[in-house]
């Protein structure tokens, strides 16, 4: 029941493609395994194109599960790595060591039987050569002899019994090489060989000459029979020789083979009846063989030679040739082999000391992963007093100690963080509270265009900027820097602006001197002594379009009229830092089309990527050149164009620009 609900789990987490797949696997093997066969055999390779598509898909998706089932825990992983890095070279060495091996025996079978071979072609070759220069210097001179009685010699009858025991069934024929070349075509006149004809193979060895009356060509034969092949490559065990012959119209297409861009059909077998070796050991086993070799074929069709591979099929035993292969080094042959024996089992007792070595290893770094996961587990729950015992003193052990410090020092991080949060609200109201203390609308004034933007480098500025309504047809205008940044900047602006606007509404008839030195009187007294502020405070009557100024140590507005920038720098010291001071007013008439600019010196200081600083210079060029637009557009151009000679996004210090064009 376990089983069945754990399947029912394990069917709902796969895709309609996954269950679809699974069905076609199922009809594909009903249908080869069952009488329901018959039903769909009208598909035939329909179903193997099913069959391989969907057990592709069923691979690929069974893999992607087992990753992730299997190979989710640490110790999984390290085991597959391992695996990868280690067992499996080790196991493509071998399976390269022994195809390496099956390959070299293979050559060297073929090789002792190619070898064979030849030296029984030699050796028809030789007896032919032996027979045609006896046979001349029997007759003499004295014209043909009979071939027959030559034959008979004595010597002649023991050079040819001699040779048969070397040769088995080894016969001598004389022939017309005219009639011979018609329907053997043979390649030359002196040929030594293979030679088929049929179902019959033989070795040939012919030599022309002056045999007989007629006949001019002197014919050695050894059939290649069994008893033939009991003789050749003895370390070998069975050997077979398959014979082939041109496929004809009316052979079965099923028995004809596409060997070399010819199409044969098998003609004979000759089996030779050795058996194989015994096995000398449990991994001296059977190595199966084989080679082609080319035999000239008798077809009787003209006198272009032609050629059918011959097929030729060995079995052995490694150690029978072992024993053949260090013969050569004598009684070293055997020391050599144990050497080689010794060291393979000297490499794979090194393995099976690496293979243990890896798994303590990857049981090392599982057990101190499974502990850090573990103490993770405590962390995500808020338990910070959970230790790691540490074992060893390596890096596994230096990790457990920096976890066990980490979560030490999480708790005094998250305290941390939360006074950290606090502060960020205090500075988020404190934004807030300051962002009240700016003008929320300009004040209209005939004959006058307002513009005003502050953007704070931190989170709240430290200057300021203001404008009071001082009647119908009168406006004063302040901006300001406060020294330093932060919430104490922003406290001092805030005492700053109540002042500012209690002496300024409070007395209109006041010069705008006097109402700086009561500024700075204010700060002086309620602030420390390290801090002060720039100011320039000015007045505006639209009556008499006069513009009364003071600068207490501000960064000098520009007053634009007729296409000359004047600087308003009359005035004195910064306000709050001494007792008493002394200021002055300026006056400035203002014609239609005159601008005024105030601004801090946050749009001076910005520096390029070669230290440039801005500059008064550069700014007055920016404002002659926007003179002509609205007054809130050329505020707008003129912090865009300090931030492009900058070239970074991040602010150095608050910005702030006022705008007063006069109509």
């Amino acid at each position: 029941m376990l089983s069945f609900h754990r399947f029912r789990a394990f069917w709902r987490t796969t895709s309609p493609l996954d269950r679809g797949a699974t069905a076609v696997l199922i009809f594909c093997i009903l249908a080869w395994t069952t009488r329901f066969g018959l039903f769909v055999s009208f598909l035939k390779g329909w179903l193997v194109v099913l069959f391989l598509i969907a057990l592709g898909l069923i691979v690929v998706r069974f893999g992607q599960w087992a990753r992730k089932r299997l190979l989710w825990g640490l110790r999984n992983r390290l085991v597959v790595a391992y695996v990868f890095i280690a067992v499996v070279p080790v196991v493509l060495l071998l399976a390269m060591a022994g195809i390496f091996a099956y390959l070299l025996y293979f050559q060297l079978g073929a090789h002792l039987l190619s070898d064979d071979l030849n030296e029984r072609i030699a050796s028809t070759a030789s007896v032919a050569d032996t027979l045609a220069r006896t046979l001349q210097i029997k007759q003499g001179g004295k014209g043909p002899a009979n071939f027959s009685a030559a034959l008979a010699d004595p010597g002649m009858t023991g050079l040819l019994g001699g040779a048969r025991q070397y040769l088995p069934g080894l016969e001598v024929h004389t022939a017309s090489a005219a009639t011979s070349s018609a329907t053997n075509a043979r390649p030359v006149k002196t040929f030594s060989g293979l030679v088929q004809s049929g179902e019959n193979l033989w070795i040939e060895a012919l030599v022309p000459g002056h045999f007989g009356p007629s006949e001019d060509e002197l014919s050695v034969r050894v059939p290649m029979t069994t008893a033939l092949l009991q003789t050749l490559a003895p370390d070998l065990g069975p050997v077979q020789l398959t014979i082939f012959r041109p496929a004809t119209q009316s052979d079965p297409p099923a028995e004809i083979f596409n060997l070399n861009r010819q199409r044969l059909v098998r003609s004979a077998q000759i089996l030779n009846l050795r058996a194989l070796q015994a096995k000398s050991s449990w991994y001296d086993v059977s190595i199966s063989g084989g080679s082609t070799l080319d035999a000239l074929l008798l077809s009787g069709g003209g006198p272009t030679p032609v050629t059918m591979p011959v097929v030729v099929g060995f079995s052995l035993r490694p150690a029978q040739l072992n024993h053949r292969l260090f013969a050569s080094l004598g009684l070293l042959g055997s020391s050599l082999a144990f050497a080689l024996a010794l060291i393979g089992v000297f490499f794979l007792a090194l393995e099976v000391a690496a293979l243990i070595t890896g798994v303590i290893l990857t049981r090392t770094i599982t057990i101190a992963v499974d502990e850090l996961y573990e103490a993770t587990r405590h962390v995500r729950q808020g338990d910070f007093r959970h230790r790691i015992y540490v074992r060893n003193r390596d890096q596994l052990g230096v990790l457990a100690e920096s976890f066990n410090a980490m979560t030490t020092s999480v708790a005094e991080l998250i305290e941390e963080q939360r006074a950290r949060h606090r502060l960020e609200n205090e500075l988020s109201i404190a934004r807030e509270v300051q962002t009240q203390l700016f003008p929320r609308e300009l004040p209209s004034l005939p004959g006058l265009e307002l513009a005003a933007i502050c953007r704070a480098a931190r989170v709240v500025s430290g200057d300021y900027y203001d404008f009071v309504k001082l009647g119908d047809n009168k406006l004063g205008l302040a901006i300001a820097d406060i020294s330093g940044k932060g919430i104490s900047a922003a406290l001092l602006m805030a005492s700053l602006q109540a002042a500012l606007r209690g002496q300024a509404i409070l007395d209109g008839h006041r010069t705008t001197s006097q109402v700086v030195e009561i500024l700075n009187r204010h700060l002086f007294l309620n602030t420390s002594d390290d801090r002060y502020a720039t100011l320039f405070y000015a007045e505006y009557d639209a009556t008499s379009r006069n513009l009364r100024y003071t600068n207490a140590g501000h960064c000098a507005p520009f007053f634009v009229s007729g296409g000359k920038v004047q600087k308003l720098d009359q005035g004195g010291t910064v306000v709050g830092l001494f007792d008493h001071a002394d200021y002055r007013q300026g006056t400035v008439h203002t014609d239609p089309g005159g601008l005024l600019v105030a601004f801090s010196d946050g749009l001076l200081e910005p520096e390029n990527v070669y230290g440039e600083e801005f500059g008064n210079a550069r700014l007055a060029a920016e404002v002659l050149r926007l003179r002509d637009i609205p007054a809130e557009q050329l505020a707008e151009g003129l912090l865009s164009a300090v931030e492009q000679w900058a070239g970074t996004p991040e602010q150095a210090d608050d910005m702030t620009v006022i705008v007063a064009r006069f109509r």
